[in-house]
């Protein structure tokens, strides 16, 4: 079970701050990609791209990236 916790316009998009999904394990952020893909449908698609992910400490891009039991999903903040 991964905690997902959902930040500015990602949150207002998906339409609440967090969640849980059920991955398999080892799940990385692709599979993440996919599981919010699933629940939200090709709306998300634009945001998703752009996004990161803090995993841990560390903040990524990287699908290949495995997860932690909470990650933060992250739409760019003004600045980039």
């Amino acid at each position: 079970m991964v905690e997902v916790r959902y930040f500015a316009a990602i949150a207002d998009a998906v339409g609440k701050d967090s969640e849980r999904f059920e991955l398999p394990e080892p799940a990385t952020v692709a599979d993440l990609r996919t599981a919010l893909h699933s629940a939200y449908g090709t709306k998300l698609e634009p945001m998703l791209k752009v996004c990161a992910y803090l995993v841990g400490d560390e903040l990524t891009r990287d699908g290949t990236v495995q997860l932690s039991a909470r990650v933060d999903v992250l739409p760019p903040f003004a600045g980039g």
